[in-house]
């Protein structure tokens, strides 16, 4: 059974159907994404340009345009595409979904906010922002020149970016792994068991900061980029102008690795007092109270 609805104004519709797929294809404007325990809602506060097409087959919801597929936005053609849709094309879509739905966004320069959400996430976009919080599922999140911005994330987060920046909040994924050209990477890990984080980039900074004690075996590399180490415990060494940080921290049970070619490497340490547990209580890679101020590196003294 499918049911079809074309939204040319402002509306909302709801779905009595159980929905526990959603794919929304937009050009530019707003997607909001929240989980919900209700039925599946949709609401269209603004639209300028050709009308929305929206489609319920079974348990899934299609919000897109009518000559829009979900290939023309794989992330690393989407803005070749671009010259594709002329016509002036604005929405701003907000849908509330079960928590359990799997979600598959793509966007030119809409920006999107996907909150409490357990099932798989996937994200594309162009030059619109990205915002993820407190997701549980499997994450990944590409775009080209738009922000990557991650909080509380708990499922496995895998992000690319070419000059787009890359900030993660109170990380508690198990697996992390990043990458990009130019886009500067701040990361905030705030996990209790053993993490896995693998950062990559060209040229642009890359700054981490995990509570003290913690445990992990970090390797971080740069070519020709400045580094910053604020663990006694590690080891910074190098030859004809690259760096390495290395060594082991506490049993060394997590993971951290940074590639860099001429970016910046930081390593900072979120100070023991920041920390509720006992100071003899060991804490793994990127554990932090779930208060933790916002970081400030410019007060973190260089290594």
């Amino acid at each position: 059974m499918s049911e079809t609805w074309t939204i040319d104004v402002p509306q909302t519709v709801s779905f009595e159907q159980p929905v526990t797929r959603l794919r929304v294809r937009t050009i530019a404007g707003a997607v909001n994404v929240v989980a919900t325990e209700g039925p599946a809602r949709l609401e269209v506060t603004e639209i300028d340009g050709p009308p929305l097409l929206v489609t319920l087959a079974g348990d899934e919801l299609t919000v897109t345009y009518e000559d829009l597929t979900w290939k023309d936005f794989h992330w690393q053609s989407l803005s070749k595409a671009i010259d594709k849709w002329r016509t002036k094309r604005r929405a701003v879509v907000s849908l509330a979904v079960p928590a359990g739905t799997r979600i598959e966004l793509g966007s030119v320069s809409s920006d999107a906010v996907i909150s409490g959400v357990t099932a798989p996430v996937t994200v594309h976009s162009a030059s619109g922002g990205i915002t993820l919080v407190r997701l549980a599922g499997t994450v990944e999140a590409n775009t080209v020149t738009g922000s990557i911005q991650a909080q509380s994330v708990s499922g496995d987060l895998r992000a690319t970016t070419v000059s787009g920046e890359f900030t993660v909040f109170e990380g508690t994924s198990r697996k992390l792994k990043a990458n990009s050209v130019s886009g500067a990477m701040t990361v905030d890990l705030a996990h209790d068991n053993a993490t896995d984080v693998n950062l990559t980039n060209v040229s642009g900074e890359v700054a981490v900061r995990i509570p003290a004690p913690t445990d992990a075996q970090v390797q971080a590399n740069t070519t020709s980029g400045h580094v910053s180490n604020a663990f006694d415990q590690l080891r910074v060494g190098g030859s004809w102008g690259s760096k390495q940080i290395t060594g082991t921290l506490g049993k060394g049970t997590g993971r951290l690795k940074i590639t860099t070619i001429s970016g910046a490497v930081a390593l900072l340490c979120r100070p023991s007092a920041e920390d509720d547990a006992p100071a003899d209580a060991p804490r793994a890679l990127g554990s932090a109270p779930s208060d933790a101020a916002p970081l400030d590196f410019s007060k973190e003294d260089q290594a």
